[in-house]
């Protein structure tokens, strides 16, 4: 295992990534970025957890610090989080993604059921706008907010890629979200949600929070799936002013992977 200290630009496709790798002999976790965030959104709950973990963040294509590509597609995300954690040499990580993170990580953790120890899921739940009426709906609120996204992109809100490029990653988002519940009900490993309460940039009244509830038959079914916190945060500020819950669902994670027994 490669768990020494490390920052730098890990070549990826016709990319590179910006990656962080603290380092050292703790339970490693990696940080799933929203769709357009960056990695500083985690410094709180890093910083909650302390240095009894190995932390590992990195930025997605054309967000923060890593290069653009000609490929924002989700399953570019799940090559670039295959390709972390190879290069890293990390084996059975807890993952913790926020919002769009969030479904990656229930998407990897499907596929590779047994280099998982973990998940944490940051209000990402199985539901989204699907259909042309929900594509044209995205495309329209990212046509309204184009002239933010340099501003925005500074701030780790916002990637360097163009409207349009914006509202086609939301769209494929909101398509796989909502064909989420069978995947959810599938995962072996143990997941921890930490929900927030309230909309989301973009939502209607109330939509956020009748999203959630789409959870409740999953947590009927597949008893690895449970909430670990619901708080006052909305869908955007949640990582800034909850990083607590998010940090105890990781040591919750955490304490289950001690009890287990190792691998012959």
């Amino acid at each position: 295992m490669t768990n020494t200290k490390w920052t730098g630009m890990l070549p990826v496709d016709d990319t590179a990534l910006a990656l962080t790798d603290t380092g050292g002999p703790g339970i490693p976790v990696v940080y799933l970025n929203g769709a357009y965030a960056d990695r500083s959104h985690w410094r709180r709950v890093i910083t909650d957890l302390g240095g009894d973990y190995r932390h590992i963040t990195y930025d997605e294509r054309a967000r923060g610090k890593s290069k653009r590509s000609a490929d924002y597609s989700f399953e570019a995300c799940v090559r670039d989080l295959d390709e972390v954690l190879k290069a890293r040499g990390v084996d059975r990580p807890i993952l913790v993604g926020w919002s769009y993170g969030g479904v990656l990580g229930w998407h990897w953790a499907d596929r590779h059921p047994d280099r998982v120890a973990g998940l944490v899921t940051v209000d990402a739940f199985p539901v989204g706008l699907t259909g042309e009426a929900g594509a044209e709906r995205i495309r329209k609120l990212f046509r309204r907010m184009r002239f933010f996204f340099p501003i925005a992109a500074r701030l780790g809100l916002a990637a360097r890629m163009s409207a349009g490029q914006h509202a086609e990653v939301n769209i494929e988002l909101n398509e796989i979200a909502a064909a989420g519940v069978p995947v959810l009900e599938r995962l072996t490993c143990p997941v921890r949600f930490v929900l927030a309460t309230g909309d989301s940039l973009g939502s209607e009244k109330g939509e956020m929070e009748q999203g959630r509830t789409v959870l409740d038959p999953v947590l009927a079914r597949n008893p690895n799936v449970k909430i670990s916190a619901k708080v006052a945060s909305n869908h955007s500020k949640i990582l800034r002013n909850d990083s607590y819950a998010v940090a105890q669902a990781v040591r919750e994670l955490a304490a289950i992977t001690a009890r287990r027994p190792a691998k012959p």
